[in-house]
Order: C-alpha cells, then structure tokens, then sequence
C-alpha cells in the first residue's frame, strides 16, 4: 500500500522523474475541465492580477492568461517537473511578461503583500504540507477584498467537509461551497480591512 501511494505522490501529489512527467500528460487533461470551471466560479476579469497556487502543467495558467488578457498572472509550483512542462505550454505569454512562473512552496510565497485580486488552486491543497498556514500566505499576498477559489475533483481525496471552516480559520471570509456533479468548488474573500 505504501508503495502505491508513493507511487501516486510522485505522479500527482509532488511530481518528479519520469513518474511526475506522465502524471503531467495526465493532469492537463483530468484538471481541465474542473479548472474551467473554477476560473469562470472566480469571475476573473481582464484587468486582474491572479495567482495560482500549484499550477501543475500549466492548463489552467493558460485560460487565466485569456481571462486576465490586460492584467497579469502569477503561479508557483514545487515541482520541477510541473514547472518545465507549464513554462513551455505557456512560453509566449511569459515571453511578453503576462505569465510569471516560479518554483515554491505555499508556505513561503515569493511575492509582496496585497498582490493579487485573485488566487486558484485546483487539486493541490489537499498535499500541501499544512492548509491553514498555507491559505493564510495566500491571503497575505492577496488584496483586500479579492476571491480566492479551491477547486477540486471527485478523485482529488480531498473531503468536502470542513472546508468553509477551514478557510475560516485562515482569515476568510464569506466561505461557501460550490458543487457540480464532478468537482465542488470553496470560495471565500479577503475581509476589506476597516
């Protein structure tokens, strides 16, 4: 069993070698159309400046781009595998300084305070070391008032429950729950600070 699931954690979780290669194939086509679905449930516009936590082989960096055609889009990844694969999917519109990618963790963001209307993870916290402290580093780079999305598939072995407390405990608030019959989707907001 615990082969398996490292197995699978090399694959998807954290991908790397040729294992993290494959599970990149893989996940552009799985997370596409949840991804879609999410980034239209944020609402993001083309002025926007939007982050996206775990970009994984960058799909869904590619449809921000679109959606934030005048603003810029920022993601960061562990993965050198994921990393490679997204940089190249997405070589023009970092070429013309739109697109951002950088290696990272969640829980060290590389970016100031107060950067970003929005953020989107998909598939990705349910494998980050610690949700809490990693949504609050979110929130940190995000401007007052900005929407943060969580998407995740019915495969992602992320559980429905506790979500909008968890994004709670982190600072957000109006949390909420989205579902569909293959994804379920949490919102939530950075509090406009008084």
């Amino acid at each position: 069993m615990r082969f398996v699931r490292t197995i699978f954690t090399r694959a998807f979780g954290r991908p790397q070698g040729v294992l993290g290669r494959l599970g990149g194939v893989i996940m552009a086509r799985m997370n596409a159309e949840c991804g879609a679905w999410v980034t239209d449930l944020l609402e993001v516009r083309p002025g926007d400046e939007v982050l996206e936590v775990g970009f994984g082989p960058g799909v869904i960096i590619q449809r921000l781009a679109r959606l934030a055609s005048s603003g810029r889009v920022s993601g960061i990844d562990q993965s050198q595998e994921m990393f490679e694969q997204a940089c190249a999917r997405n070589a023009t519109a970092i070429q013309s300084k739109r697109v951002e990618l950088k290696r990272g963790s969640v829980a060290s963001l590389p970016f100031g305070d107060d950067s970003f209307d929005k953020a989107i993870a998909i598939n990705s916290m349910q494998v980050w070391p610690d949700a809490i402290l990693g949504l609050r580093e979110v929130r940190r780079v995000m401007k007052p008032g900005g929407s943060i999305a969580l998407g995740f598939t019915a495969y992602s072995g992320q559980p429905l429950h506790g979500l909008v407390e968890t994004l709670g405990a982190a600072g957000f608030g109006s949390a909420r729950v989205v579902e569909s019959d293959r994804a379920f989707c949490a919102l939530a907001t950075k509090p406009c600070e008084t």
